[in-house]
């Protein structure tokens, strides 16, 4: 193999190693935050709306203080609850208006979801596309996905 191919392939094997594969990894984490997210907001509409169905006004509940130390605590009344809305503010709601909250932070983690989805199948893309240039400078025949899977039974 002659010295401008070596270069090229190693320039192709630093750019999926060392930006592609990161770009992965941090893209993939960040979809995940947003799935954790929308399981708290679920969770927390999902109680609401037990709380409105069967009209509770006061509960007591089982508080998580850390480190799996809980301690019993009272709600005397659970018409109005505060929300945390970013940055360290918390704003006080009725149950309804949480709930329409709620809806609209669902709504946006939603677009936020797809748009993450969307740059992690581009970077997919990229990977595969840096796969088959490197086969290209190696001369390697092309593999049919189909003729693998026959070879591996």
């Amino acid at each position: 193999m002659d010295e401008g191919r070596q270069k090229d392939l190693q320039l192709l094997e630093e750019i999926i190693d060392k930006g592609l594969k990161q770009k992965l990894v941090h893209a993939t984490a960040s979809r995940d935050k947003i799935f954790e997210e929308q399981k708290v907001l679920s969770d927390l509409r999902k109680n609401l709306e037990t709380l409105e169905k069967n009209a509770v006004n006061s509960l007591k509940t089982m508080v998580n203080l850390g480190s799996e130390v809980y301690m019993q605590a009272e709600v005397p009344d659970t018409r109005h609850i505060f929300m945390d809305v970013g940055l360290g503010f918390y704003v006080e709601f009725t149950r309804q208006e949480a709930l329409d909250y709620i809806a609209q932070k669902e709504e946006r983690s939603k677009k936020q979801l797809e748009e993450h989805t969307g740059v992690i199948t581009q970077i997919k893309g990229r990977i595969k596309l840096a796969h088959y240039q490197i086969q290209q400078l190696l001369n390697l025949p092309e593999e049919d996905p189909s003729s693998s899977r026959q070879r591996a039974f």
